[in-house]
């Protein structure tokens, strides 16, 4: 239970990757200013959280189940929280879908919206009031920079995040009025073993459906060069844990938190003209007359980088 002068942090998603590395961050905090209530689906894979957390877990580090897929399963969550008081909410559950979209399920299509956008209403259907009764709240997402800008084979990822970044836009100008602040996280590539599971799962796929062109620029540009990226130039979760911090302790929280430098430069591409045709021109140069050339690029800078890049690219915020 949290005491006088805690935050009270909710955040769903934490059985591993950056909702874990939040988790443990808040709960370490050396001045316990945080009681942490993470959460995930499935509390029989909290082990990896429970032995991160250390002596902070059952002190400023709580567990409860929650899926965001399901109303009920939302409500119970934080009806069970004291007084359902929860000053900081961090949406962080999320699932990732990669492929040529023709060779998709539209079922597969469905969940990644079910969960990364649904999901983030849901939560907030269920904080946000008590927030404005209070008058006091932050509610971060964790998005992505694909929430800015499109990327092939990321098609139905990168449109569920545009979806929430629009739906956030719309809240936080809401929310204003009653003194909740709304903040966006933004990554790019970030190394866990979810990612690079998802992408060693997809190469195995067949992706019945897709022409043998797409599947060729697909499986020999497009994966080797996003391993590539995710292994070389990707963020760990603990700088993205550390960029959230910053976040919740700026007296006045950006709400746009872009937490890569390297990829602000691809962002401002897209408003470079009045008309948007660059950025795509520029994606479609990368991807089909480029495509070989880059993953030899990345290749090249993630031997030169050894680690610094990834060092420098924690936002200054």
């Amino acid at each position: 239970m949290a005491t006088e002068g805690q935050k009270v942090v909710l955040i769903t998603g934490c059985s591993s990757g950056i909702g874990m590395a939040i988790a443990v961050r808040l709960a370490r905090d050396e001045n316990k200013r945080y009681y942490v209530i993470a959460t995930m689906r499935d509390l029989k894979r909290k082990d990896k959280l429970v032995e991160a957390a250390g002596d902070a877990y059952g002190r400023t580090l709580s567990l409860l189940t929650l899926d965001v897929c399901s109303d009920e399963s939302v409500k119970q969550c934080v009806d069970s929280v004291k007084d359902r008081h929860i000053d900081i909410l961090i949406n962080n559950a999320g699932v990732g879908l990669v492929g040529p979209i023709e060779a998709l399920s539209l079922d597969d299509m469905k969940q990644v919206f079910e969960t990364n956008f649904f999901g983030v209403v849901r939560m907030l259907k269920e904080v946000m009031p008590d927030m404005k009764r209070r008058r006091s709240g932050h509610i971060l997402v964790i998005s992505s920079v694909l929430g800015l800008h499109g990327v092939a084979f990321n098609d139905i990822y990168s449109a569920s995040k545009f979806a929430t970044e629009g739906l956030c836009e719309g809240v936080a100008i809401q929310l204003l009025k009653f003194n909740v602040t709304v903040s966006m996280i933004e990554p790019g590539p970030v190394n866990t073993e979810f990612e690079m599971k998802l992408l060693t799962d997809v190469s195995k796929k067949e992706f019945a459906g897709a022409d043998a062109e797409t599947l060729d620029h697909f499986r020999n540009c497009y994966l080797p060069t996003q391993v590539n990226l995710f292994q070389g130039l990707g963020q760990t979760p603990e700088e993205i844990a550390k960029c959230t911090q910053k976040v919740i302790e700026s007296p006045r929280p950006p709400f746009r938190n872009l937490t890569n430098p390297l990829y602000t430069p691809i962002v401002a591409l897209k408003y470079a003209d009045e008309t948007r045709s660059l950025s795509v021109h520029t994606f479609y140069h990368m991807l089909y007359n480029l495509g070989g050339v880059m993953n030899v690029s990345v290749r090249i800078m993630k031997f030169l980088s050894g680690g610094w890049l990834r060092r420098r690219t924690i936002s200054p915020i």
